[in-house]
């Protein structure tokens, strides 16, 4: 008991100045620069750097002559403190917003499939009752989306929990499968012919996501399977207006979930190649953090996206979230 109110005892010293100047360390790796983006002089900043570090007893970073890098100390820190900092920016805004009589705001970030139905649908629900709502939306892959949530960029996940994250304080609510498609034009040389093989996939050029996604990983593993050398003539791209535009206007092939190119498909403008691709992800849901309770909007948002998947994939009350 003593040593938990030491502990309460050393946080609550911590300032907000302090925080800020602490991600720009990290950010900067020097102090003069630190200093420089937080407006103070570099003599002050090493001194409130050093009293962080006499306060909490550890080092936090280490100096060489290149500039400065955190230590295990520091980067625990910079990464609560980059969690606090946004959590306090998104209470003053809620506050203000509930002052002003809104519901506040609310940031999704979701994969590309529930991008395309799920996440709009349920956005025009909650906008329909509460207009002056602020909603923010961001589309990428899952691994990036939910760093993002962690550290409280973020209120809700559209997407996937893999990796690092599977010990993380985050609960997970799954939805639906996502299978991936072979996506070319309409007139493509490969769409009229019968089954395809995946030999006939390796003359064309491909729209690739980037390196670091479960995606690009399983893409290269299929091609390594299947004894096929990996395609040169690549773009790399996670943004759907951009992959479906370079689909119309070339020979390019992409792996999408077929339900996300569904516009295009009606309107004679993409089409689904004839072939097993043999690419699958791990079921999609909604992510949010489980220490941190939402807000009313953010409340508001997780019931209208159970509903509206409910409607579109089924499942409803079968569906239970757990911790992961």
């Amino acid at each position: 008991m003593t040593r938990q109110i030491a502990h309460w005892a050393t946080v609550s010293r911590l300032k907000t100045r302090q925080l800020w100047l602490l991600l720009h360390l990290d950010e900067h790796r020097s102090v003069l620069r630190a200093a420089e983006a937080t407006n103070m002089t570099q003599p002050a900043a090493s001194k409130l750097l050093a009293e962080m570090e006499s306060m909490l007893g550890v080092r936090l970073f280490d100096r060489h002559a290149r500039g400065i890098e955190p230590t295990w100390y520091g980067a625990a820190l910079v990464r609560r403190a980059r969690v606090a900092l946004s959590e306090i920016d998104r209470a003053c805004n809620e506050i203000d917003a509930l002052r002003e009589g809104r519901l506040g705001q609310v940031s999704i970030g979701t994969v590309v499939n529930p991008g395309t139905n799920l996440v709009p649908q349920a956005i025009a629900i909650v906008k329909r009752d509460s207009p002056d709502l602020l909603v923010t939306v961001d589309m990428d892959y899952s691994l990036p989306l939910v760093d993002r949530l962690l550290s409280g960029q973020l209120d809700l996940v559209i997407g996937r929990i893999m990796g690092p994250h599977v010990a993380a304080d985050l609960m997970f609510e799954p939805l639906a499968e996502e299978p991936h498609a072979v996506i070319a034009r309409a007139g493509h040389p490969l769409a009229s012919r019968g089954p395809l093989t995946h030999a006939d996939l390796a003359g064309y050029g491909w729209i690739l996501p980037p390196p670091d996604s479960v995606l690009r990983e399983r893409l290269d593993a299929m091609f390594a399977e299947k004894a096929l050398a990996p395609p040169r003539d690549v773009i790399q791209t996670s943004s759907l207006p951009v992959i479906t535009n370079l689909l119309r206007s070339t020979e390019m092939l992409a792996a999408l979930p077929a339900d996300a190119i569904a516009p295009y498909r009606q309107s004679g403008q993409l089409t689904v190649l004839p072939i097993e691709l043999g690419v699958r992800m791990e079921s999609f849901g909604i992510v949010w953090h489980g220490s941190r309770p939402l807000s009313p909007a953010g409340i508001r948002m997780l019931d209208a996206i159970r509903s509206v998947a409910t409607d579109l994939f089924g499942g409803g009350s079968s569906r239970a979230a757990r911790a992961v």
